[in-house]
């Protein structure tokens, strides 16, 4: 396998934002569809609910502790990019809904679209060497010490996570939002591959 240049400062600058960018847009979609998510941000989501917090809050509270397992596992250079992408995430997170409104968004299609979206700005994130921390970081570190893909990983706790999502949520809107995630997951699975690409 042949591996490319590193990337430089810019580069990975201009790919955590574009993640961070991509993935509150995605959010933001969703959220005007009324629908939830799979991974941290899903598990965010979940909590705001429950306790009425916002979520860009939850979102970075939640990932807290995953920093210290990062920062053992995956180094200081990955947790701090990982930790940026969480903060501009968390930021942006209640600023783009917004600057963005959708007049009409059909449930289905949107969201797919979500799942694209969303798996390109993750995939963004692997490549420059970050994740959206949480369950993005166990994934990562998975992939790398047994090979299994980290789309598999996410997706298997996006199916424990929607599990209990059909606690507080109606079955319908649970249904529509795992089709979302499942997308999201098939882009990363079919995507990130270490034999095609060395994300850091």
């Amino acid at each position: 396998m042949t591996v490319g240049a590193p990337h430089s400062l810019f580069d990975d600058a201009q790919g955590i934002a574009f993640g961070a960018v991509m993935a509150s847009f995605g959010l933001a979609m969703l959220t005007q569809l009324g629908l939830i998510t799979g991974q941290t941000a899903g598990l965010a989501v979940l909590l705001s609910y429950l306790t009425g917090w916002p979520f860009g809050a939850v979102f970075f509270a939640v990932n807290l502790p995953f920093y210290w397992l990062g920062w053992r596992r995956m180094g200081a250079r990955f947790t701090l990019k990982t930790f940026a992408a969480v903060a501009l995430l968390s930021a942006l997170s209640t600023l783009v809904p917004g600057w963005v409104g959708f007049a009409r968004l059909d449930p289905i299609f949107g969201v797919i679209l979500f799942g694209f979206i969303t798996g390109a700005a993750l995939l963004a994130l692997f490549r420059h060497g970050a994740s959206l921390g949480g369950v993005g970081i166990l994934a990562l570190m998975v992939q790398d010490r047994t090979g299994f893909r980290a789309g598999w990983t996410q997706l298997l706790f996006d199916f424990a996570l929607f599990g209990a999502a059909l606690v507080i949520l109606p079955p319908s809107t649970v249904a529509l939002s795992a089709v979302g995630a499942v997308v999201l997951n098939l882009v990363i699975a079919i995507n990130h591959r270490r034999d095609r690409y060395v994300a850091y």
